[in-house]
């Protein structure tokens, strides 16, 4: 660990963007989905960015879904570090149900509810987990990480809804509080410092994309944009 730091830090990345629907507007299924053009960009601006800074890290962590892998490969491969990764399932992002299975007048909901203001446990993410399932296995997941003392600076390449868990429990200091309205946009870094008392969290900065920073480009959100894309195509094959 660094001399006469106490805090540790936390770089928190979602993955580059990826394409979950065809021109069709049929899902793709989510566990199997690569990175699309842009989000190779995105992940290989994020190396960059680390570069730049000189930033090396002790650990690697990703879900194990193939967009946090490859996102984390080509981070990893800018910076010129060679890091096993390690692959945390509890970390994967929030699993939605069968979306042919939502009626229509649920159908907004079920995508956009879950990331909405303080959402509810109860509150379920396209009619599959819920939010208190997933803080169920993603603030074991984050004490356990915190627990162990080895490390000094950590990467953690994950997902939006997981994100949202992990920087709300970290602003709240540790408590069960899901807050839904923190925008993760695709390939973004956050930087948390954790120190030794249990609820010694800053948060440094939330939600830098390398590519764009200033993120002028759209003012609506992954799931608007796939709320959109998926009613259209529900339409469509009615007609």
């Amino acid at each position: 660990m660094t001399a006469n730091t106490e805090r540790r830090r936390v770089f928190l990345m979602r993955h580059g963007s990826v394409t979950y629907f065809d021109a069709a507007g049929k899902p793709h299924l989510p566990e199997t989905v690569p990175l699309n053009e842009a989000g190779r960009a995105q992940a290989a601006a994020a190396g960059q960015a680390f570069a730049a800074d000189g930033i090396r890290f002790d650990r690697v962590i990703v879900s194990g879904l193939p967009r946090t892998v490859e996102t984390a490969m080509r981070v990893l491969a800018e910076t010129g570090q060679q890091v096993q990764l390690e692959t945390w399932s509890e970390l994967e992002e929030i699993r939605g149900g069968k979306l042919a299975g939502i009626p229509d007048d649920q159908l907004r909901e079920a995508f956009l509810g879950a990331f909405a203001g303080m959402v509810p446990e109860e509150r379920r993410f396209l009619g599959g987990e819920s939010i208190g399932e997933l803080m169920d296995r993603t603030h074991p997941a984050i004490a356990a990480l915190l627990a162990d003392t080895s490390w000094d600076t950590v990467l953690l390449v994950l997902h939006g809804g997981v994100n949202r868990a992990i920087l709300s429990y970290a602003l709240t200091g540790g408590q069960r509080v899901f807050l839904g309205n923190l925008s993760q946009a695709a390939g973004c870094i956050n930087a948390l410092d954790v120190g030794t008392e249990p609820h010694d969290w800053i948060v440094r900065f939330s939600n830098y994309a390398p590519p764009a920073p200033l993120q002028a480009a759209t003012r609506s959100t992954t799931m608007e944009q796939l709320f959109q894309e998926y009613s259209k195509s529900r339409l469509l094959s009615r007609t």
